[in-house]
């Protein structure tokens, strides 16, 4: 299979994983799984999961094994299954580590407009990935790619996962994924935290779980390079993002259904038009 990493000539791309690491034995579990079906289905894979989530509503809530045993644990996971590593990292100290082990630094949303974070992200040599933040709009993200490239990165992707919408909110505007296409960068659709309900059950999120295939469905029709999707084989039981989480059950019927729409969208569009 293609390198999955050379964005937008190997699309579309799923970027797939747990929120968090809940324990060496699930991250790898679901790494094995989601790779079967991503193989089965002939599509490229990036395996996602944090090692901290350090922006979690309450105090109380589990924030993952940390740095140094998170990234010991994806470094496994990479070695052992041969598939690429993305994760979030939350301060510029922490890029050098992150890109001993990641093939993909994350910016999260709360912090793309951070000079600092995607100054270092950038520095790294690796992939960086910038998740347009939910109070920013698209084409404001043209900012954000500048630092990068002036840091030195070239490969950079935008990742829209919904914009606030009010309070605890969330809202999903193609219009974002075309506009960000305009920056020159491949563009991921986030459709399971475009459907979190910030702060939403009391002191954690909530989500629409029904809602993630419709988006996907409308994102991968407008013309997205990838699509990031949580998933969890138990999404209820899970330590975080439990409420918009795909459930692994449905991964392969749903990659199915990004490549029918993706192979129906080009198909149907002049030649000029095929990429946004």
């Amino acid at each position: 299979m293609p390198d999955p990493l050379t964005l937008p000539a190997q699309r579309p791309l799923l970027i797939a994983g747990p929120c968090v690491i809940e324990s060496e034995d699930h991250a790898r579990m679901m790494a094995d799984r989601i790779r079967e079906v991503a193989e089965a289905a002939g599509v490229a894979l990036v395996f996602k999961a944090s090692y901290d989530k350090a922006n979690r509503t309450s105090i109380e809530s589990y924030r993952g094994p940390g740095l140094e045993e998170g990234l010991r644990i994806l470094d496994g996971i990479k070695r052992d299954m041969g598939v690429p590593i993305l994760t979030d990292f939350h301060e510029p100290g922490q890029a050098e580590p992150v890109a001993q082990v990641a093939d993909v630094l994350q910016v999260p949303a709360y912090l793309c407009r951070q000079t600092d974070m995607i100054v270092a992200a950038a520095r790294t040599g690796r992939v960086v990935n910038i998740k347009k933040g939910q109070f920013t709009a698209p084409w404001d993200m043209e900012h954000a790619v500048t630092k990068a490239r002036r840091a030195g990165c070239e490969r950079v992707w935008l990742t829209e996962r919904g914009t606030c919408f009010g309070y605890n909110n969330l809202v999903s505007d193609p219009r974002s994924l075309v506009e960000m296409c305009r920056l020159g960068c491949p563009v991921i659709f986030d459709a399971t935290h475009s459907v979190q309900i910030p702060s939403g059950a009391g002191g954690k999120s909530g989500g629409r779980r029904e809602l993630v295939e419709p988006l996907i469905r409308a994102a991968v029709a407008v013309g997205v390079d990838g699509v990031f999707l949580e998933v969890h084989d138990r999404p209820d039981q899970a330590k975080s993002d439990g409420p918009n989480m795909l459930p692994l059950e449905r991964l392969g019927a749903v990659l199915e259904m990004i490549k029918r729409i993706d192979q129906a969208r080009r198909a149907g569009e002049p030649p000029e038009r095929r990429d946004l």
